[in-house]
């Protein structure tokens, strides 16, 4: 029985690939774990008044997917607009690593960029028209 269950975590971990991230002084920290590797078709750029200022880049992933490994306090919230949308900042350097975004309100958006080995990946991405979000919102969910 031991022998299976080992045989099947073996299996798991195999079929999965774990990611971490976080922000600049390391007080956010989180991992991911995907099916497939990340790929360039599986990130989004937009250019909505907050993520072109930012230069964010989405990795939008299922709820369960999220492991934040360190202390929710030492995030801070911000909302505007219509307040659906919850972004999430470290507390002490003000880097915005994920978020639960308004086009997905069932997932996360992790920002690439603040993914521990983001420059291996190959950073070819599809783009968002954010400035006419509702005209677009629908291409993207």
């Amino acid at each position: 029985m031991i022998e299976q269950l080992y045989k099947s975590s073996i299996i798991y971990n195999m079929s999965t690939h774990e990611y971490k991230g976080g922000c600049h002084c390391q007080d956010v920290r989180f991992t991911i774990n995907l099916e497939n590797p990340i790929e360039s078709s599986d990130m989004t750029a937009c250019n909505c008044s907050m993520c072109e200022k930012l230069a964010y880049i989405h990795l939008i992933i299922a709820k369960d997917q999220f492991q934040l490994t360190s202390d929710w306090n030492n995030l801070s919230k911000y909302q505007f607009n219509k307040k659906i949308a919850q972004h999430y900042f470290c507390k002490h350097c003000g880097v915005k690593s994920f978020y639960q975004p308004r086009s997905h309100p069932d997932c996360w958006s992790v920002n690439v960029r603040c993914l521990d080995d983001y420059s291996t990946f190959d950073l070819k991405f599809d783009t968002f028209d954010g400035k006419n979000w509702e005209q677009n919102i629908e291409k993207i969910r």
